[in-house]
């Protein structure tokens, strides 16, 4: 079910007025610069979207770049009906995205009704930063489709520091940045074409530790990880693309 306040009190983000509290503005924000991904993988989106077909984009890193590979299946039994297009590379940070949607004009084709975004894993900068690269890209796609609407998806937990013969990363090796990251962009849904949604508590256990058998490496997910994140949106694409 599609709620109106997924997480905290939405703003109503526009052009013209200025950052939410926390999230820092692109002029002098390291996180929101354009950073070149001319690459094979970019190349390859180029053609996928020359047709102009895809309802849903998927925008991200490697975790959405995954949708290919454990999430294969579970992204063909879930999202085939809305036409999806998987715009998803690995290693990307808040700068790479922007590039692909601007100078890389990878959605310049496409008319879609919703993009799907979770990004900002990778970058290693403050959450501020990193929050102001998001609203960057959110502030783009605004631009070239306006009709276009957004669900932003709080950043997902991660974590390291335990053994490789351990299972689980209890709660106190979660990553505190992702935390911060998430605060600020709660803020930038006004659930009228912008929403926000955290699922990252859906990874973790009862005790809110992080297990290997839903992200392997505590920040890549499974099959049964990419289960859990298809069944906690599936029902907010469908409302949202209508």
């Amino acid at each position: 079910m599609l709620v109106r306040r997924l997480v905290g009190t939405g703003l109503v983000l526009a052009l013209c007025i200025a950052a939410p509290l926390g999230a820092q503005e692109p002029k002098d924000n390291p996180a929101a610069k354009a950073l070149n991904r001319d690459i094979a993988r970019h190349k390859q989106f180029l053609k996928v979207v020359e047709k102009g077909e895809g309802d849903v984009i998927f925008l991200g890193d490697s975790i959405t770049q995954g949708w290919e590979g454990a999430g294969k299946k579970v992204w063909a039994d879930n999202f085939a009906a809305f036409k999806p297009v998987n715009l998803g590379i690995g290693g990307d940070q808040t700068g790479h995205v922007i590039w692909r949607i601007t100078e890389g004009k990878e959605i310049d084709p496409l008319k879609p009704k919703l993009a799907v975004i979770m990004i900002g894993t990778n970058n290693g900068h403050t959450p501020e930063q990193v929050a102001g690269g998001i609203k960057a890209i959110i502030t783009e796609l605004q631009k070239q489709k306006p009709d276009m609407k957004i669900l932003l998806l709080g950043v997902f937990p991660r974590a390291g520091g335990i053994g490789k013969e351990d299972t689980v990363a209890p709660k106190e090796k979660l990553n505190p940045k992702i935390k911060g990251i998430n605060d600020i962009i709660s803020k930038f849904a006004d659930d009228k074409k912008v929403f926000y949604k955290d699922i990252g508590a859906k990874f973790l256990n009862t005790d809110g530790g992080l297990e290997k058998k839903v992200m392997p490496d505590l920040l890549h997910l499974s099959e049964a990880g990419y289960k859990i994140w298809a069944e906690a949106i599936k029902e907010d694409i469908a409302k949202l693309v209508k």
